[in-house]
């Protein structure tokens, strides 16, 4: 079992320099897998989209706390770390144009050893995702186009690449550094729906499934394995990340997750401001789950 750890966007500390190399550091010592970072590109003081994940359809931000590009924030920690892996979680996918995240990406990972993974979504936030440039209704389809078009441009083409799309068409395209893993970097699928869920099967690497319980979770894991197979992928290639919380999760409950499949548990932090208490409750953590350094 695999165990992450999600930086605490909440306490507005994931901008400060010091306390994240300190708690990326304090992760890397005692043994975890890996960091999350989260994304939100711009938050708004008013919104009308429902957070899909909290019963009071408020996402737990405010509109002012500091969430630095998780891109960025990975390379910084990279410069600081060696072993540790370096994740987004979730990465709003429309957002992005995919031949300059195609770049950003593959720079982060050969600048890190190979250590990056992608986790994506398509943004529950419509007036976001609008802000950003991207019609809200679109971004399924265009979102398949993304993850190709980065595959595309990942893979080794010595005469360039090429694409065509509904949204994206190009030609000769040389797209260097590669990253580590080339075209099979991972992506791995973030979502509740049975949409993120086909989405996985077809193009990921991994699903992460958020806010789902045990029920739908085995209709959507079904789902993903169905997709793979009729993509002619194999279904047991593919991971899946469970979350839990920091403060909570003990072998017993980490034996569950992986009955129910999971191959890593993404882990949340409580929004703590203090980074002394943070690396406490780690260890804490840490000691429970009897992680290596």
């Amino acid at each position: 079992m695999k165990f992450a750890v999600v930086a605490p966007a909440a306490a507005g500390v994931t901008a400060d320099p010091a306390w994240m190399v300190a708690f990326a550091g304090h992760l890397e010592a005692c043994g975890f897998e890996s960091i999350v970072a989260v994304e939100h590109t711009v938050l708004m003081a008013r919104y009308a989209s429902v957070y899909p994940y909290d019963k009071s359809g408020r996402v737990e931000l405010a509109a002012d706390c500091p969430v630095p590009d998780p891109l960025d924030l990975l390379a910084f920690l990279a410069a600081h770390t060696t072993r540790l892996g370096l994740a987004t979680g979730a990465l709003v996918l429309p957002n992005h144009h995919p031949v300059v995240l195609a770049k950003r990406v593959a720079t982060v990972d050969v600048l890190s050893g190979g250590r990056l993974r992608l986790c994506v979504g398509m943004g529950w936030m419509k007036e976001e995702v609008e802000a950003c440039g991207t019609a809200f209704d679109t971004r399924g389809r265009r979102a398949d186009e993304q993850l190709r078009v980065m595959r595309v441009l990942w893979d080794d083409s010595p005469s360039g690449a090429q694409f065509r799309g509904e949204f994206f068409d190009f030609d000769d395209a040389m797209c260097y550094p590669k990253p580590v893993a080339g075209p099979r970097l991972p992506i791995h699928i973030g979502g509740h729906s049975p949409a993120a869920a086909r989405r996985a099967g077809r193009l990921g690497e991994g699903f992460q499934p958020l806010g789902v319980t045990a029920p739908d979770l085995t209709a959507l894991v079904s789902l993903m394995r169905g997709e793979a197979e009729k993509a002619g992928r194999d279904p047991a290639a593919l991971e899946m990340s469970l979350g839990h919380l920091v403060t909570r999760i003990d072998a017993e409950r980490a034996d569950k997750l992986a009955g129910m499949g999971a191959d890593r548990i993404v882990l949340a932090m409580p929004p703590i401001t203090d980074i002394e208490q943070a690396k406490d409750m780690v260890s804490a953590c840490a000691e429970r789950l009897s992680l290596a350094p």
